[in-house]
């Protein structure tokens, strides 16, 4: 008793002398003077301020401790420090720049700006998506180089990177990974961008820090921030698409405290079959509900917030053209999706150390209805039964995930920052349809892990290691995967504006349940799939170089990466035929990728209003002597940018791109070559305050000469099935 008495007067005495103030100004660098409405953040806090209109800032309730301090605003350079609280003030002085302002990275741990990242991280904010007339998130994605979308029609996306993809890829979303079935080719995100902020993408094996299935890296979903302490505000958005006369419309609203916060925001979408030059491509249409709710707590040395996301979605699956109408409810076959997210993220902060404990649980409930069912030789069986057989579920998975990510930030000690931390989850899958495509199943996860960035004068390293077990039991399977990985990179200034980053890193993969135990066919992919429970772990070692040259007017950059993969796992024909599909094997080889993405940005002066983009990206994959399927095409992108302001218009742009996308001829055996093609698009919108609103508005033209082409990974190529044709879409949202 007497020790629980002093560890709680201990605590309390903590709390007390650990309450800081940290105030200051913000002024512009040539001229001195005070900079108003500039952003000063501390990400690892969560906590922030505007500055008024004598450039000043205050933040309250602050705990002890080393903290990265941002401040940013359009038309100047992100300034960074970290500072040693306590301390009273810190004077900020931004240096005016044409070069867009440098975002906060949350994906990565130590370093909260990508200038100091040892690894690459691409960002891109989903506002911008939808400026480029994306309609989902999965094909919003696609904008950023070196990511790809395998897709089913408009409505179902698969993220590829660097022509990975299923399980190679990782998604985390409210700070916790996202299972919902993803071995699938025509299951997609299960997620909407409604209450999405950005999106981080870490291209390559990023096992070390999220987990075994990271090969091909990690899709890092960032949902909207909380308001800050003491605001409230109120947003909605609606978009119109002209193809498919297709919305999506959200409204939301977030309020905080001095230490309670909370959000909501609802969603719906709706879209009818896609049109082509020649015709409408029947069963693409599909239609969406989404709801988030946030509630957060924040003292001066702890903070939590719980999450929680419901996305409910009906999805046309294409299989042939027939029906031409823009009726918006699915055809059969169509499957029926209902995805929940519920996610926990806490820190506690100690006076030099902190304790990171992010908790989720993912309910994945998946239905998928077909025309008809295999009856075999029933000789009792008729029409009148059969039409009230189809309104049951031919596949019906449900899958009930619980994973847990635990680490402690241990006190700086010199030039080390270290994490340590445990990882893993629960999962379980379960079947209660007619048929099965993987049986009922339990799979444990549980990983440990160490990693250090080290600060010298003139480079940064980053090293880690990692051991991962998987546990996968069904009622006839039961087996273990375990593997020791490990990651050294690092980054240096070669130049004042040259820096390079070195990454060399292993991942590992344990076989899913598709690939150990499938056996039957499958109505979304048209294919009979076998899958060999005697499937090794995929290992693999990846070495990523990455150049950038960035100074006033101008910024480059290069990347290449070399991916050795052993015991890859592929799925290919064997020829046969069973239910009238074709067969197709789960084996595996040893495979290499290898490619890169390169590119530039030019904002000559004095014509710092114009932006001349362009960005190259390339992957090859190889097995055996022959390449590997479903590799995306080489891709070049241009994009011609205004940008223009005045007193009544915060933000004005108009823009025209092309994109083009070249022949893709190394096929495997199995596949056919696709033509290239390229896509012309252009936009313009504009931002601007009224009274106490914000408005956008925007008006975007893809695809603007109709062209008729096939997607290298549109599932509906085997069909020779067009993309979808000219599409305009609107947009217009407001703030309050």
């Amino acid at each position: 008793m007497k020790y629980i008495l002093s560890v709680v007067l201990l605590v309390s005495c903590n709390l007390l002398i650990s309450q800081n103030t940290l105030e200051g100004t913000v002024t512009d660098a040539n001229t001195n003077q005070p900079i108003a409405f500039a952003n000063v953040y501390l990400p690892q806090l969560e906590k922030g301020s505007v500055t008024d209109d004598n450039g000043h800032y205050t933040i309250t309730n602050l705990p002890n401790g080393n903290y990265k301090v941002i401040c940013s605003l359009l038309g100047y350079e992100t300034f960074a420090t970290t500072l040693q609280l306590p301390a009273k003030s810190l004077e900020i002085s931004l240096t005016p720049s044409a070069v867009e302002m440098e975002e906060i990275i949350l994906s990565t741990p130590f370093h909260k700006l990508q200038s100091d990242n040892v690894m690459k991280v691409e960002q891109a904010n989903v506002s911008d998506f939808k400026a480029n007339g994306a309609v989902t998130l999965a094909d919003g994605i696609t904008n950023i180089a070196g990511v790809s979308s395998i897709t089913t029609g408009q409505g179902i996306g698969k993220p590829v990177i660097r022509g990975l993809s299923s399980n190679r890829v990782l998604v985390y979303t409210q700070g916790v990974r996202l299972e919902n079935q993803q071995f699938g080719d025509e299951h997609g995100l299960g997620l909407s961008d409604d209450g999405v902020e950005s999106v981080e993408v870490i291209k390559g094996p990023a096992s070390l820090l999220y987990g075994s299935d990271a090969l091909g890296g990690v899709l890092y979903i960032n949902p909207e921030r909380f308001a800050n302490a003491n605001e409230s505000s109120a947003s909605g958005s609606f978009n119109y698409y002209t193809n498919t006369q297709g919305i999506n419309t959200d409204l939301g609203y977030k309020s905080s405290g001095d230490k309670f916060k909370f959000l909501f925001r609802g969603g719906l979408e709706s879209y009818s079959d896609y049109n082509t030059k020649d015709y409408r491509v029947t069963n693409t249409r599909f239609r969406s509900q989404d709801f988030k709710a946030g509630l957060g707590y924040q003292s001066t040395n702890f903070k939590t917030e719980f999450r929680y996301n419901i996305n409910a979605s009906k999805l046309g699956i294409p299989e042939e053209l027939g029906e031409q109408s823009t009726d918006k409810t699915p055809l059969l076959p169509y499957q029926e999706l209902a995805n929940h997210v519920l996610s926990s993220k806490s820190t506690l902060f100690f006076d030099n150390s902190s304790l990171d404990v992010n908790l989720g649980y993912i309910y994945n409930d998946r239905k998928e209805f077909e025309e008809e069912h295999d009856h075999g030789d029933e000789e009792d069986y008729d029409e009148e039964e059969h039409e009230h057989e189809i309104l049951d579920p031919a596949l019906h998975m449900k899958l009930k995930t619980f994973n847990y990510d635990v680490k402690y930030n241990l006190p700086t000690m010199g030039k080390f920052e270290t994490i340590v931390g445990i990882q893993g989850m629960f999962q379980e899958n379960s079947n209660y349809g007619e048929e099965q495509l993987i049986p009922d199943a339990n799979v444990t996860d549980f990983g440990a892990l160490a990693v250090s960035h080290i600060h010298f004068d003139k480079v940064d390293v980053q090293l880690g290691l990692r051991y991962d077990i998987r546990m996968l039991e069904t009622d006839e399977l039961d087996k273990n995967f375990n593997s020791f990985n490990a990651a050294l990179g690092a980054k240096t200034n070669l130049t004042n504006n040259l820096s390079l980053r070195v990454n060399l890193a292993s991942g590992f993969r344990a076989p899913n349940l598709a690939e150990l135990t499938s056996y039957g066919s499958h109505e979304g992919t048209g294919r009979f799939e076998i899958g060999d429970p005697n499937l090794d772990n995929e290992q693999n070692i990846q070495l990523d170089l990455a150049l950038e040259y960035t100074s006033k007017h101008i910024e480059v950059f290069a990347n290449g990466f070399y991916n050795l993969v052993n015991n890859y796992i592929y799925i290919e024909p064997n020829g046969e035929l069973m239910n009238e599909d074709p067969v197709f094997l789960y084996v595996q080889n040893d495979a290499k990728l290898y490619g890169g993405e390169a590119g530039f940005h030019l904002h000559p002066h004095p014509l710092d209003w114009l932006h001349f983009e362009s960005s190259f990206e390339t992957v090859f994959g190889e097995q055996d002597g022959s390449d590997l399927p479903l590799i995306p095409a080489t891709n070049l992108n241009n994009t011609l940018r205004v940008e223009f302001a005045n007193n009544w218009l915060k933000k004005g742009y108009a823009f025209t791109k092309l994109s083009t996308t070249f022949k893709q001829d190394k096929v495997s055996y199995f596949e056919t070559s696709t033509n290239g093609y390229s896509l012309l698009s252009a936009g313009l919108g504009a931002t601007f305050n009224w009274k106490e609103a914000k408005f956008g508005v925007s008006l975007t033209g893809t695809n603007l000469l109709d062209k008729t082409y096939v997607s290298h990974l549109s599932r509906l190529k085997p069909d020779g099935i067009y993309n979808i044709g000219r599409n305009f879409s609107i947009g217009v949202n407001v703030q309050i």
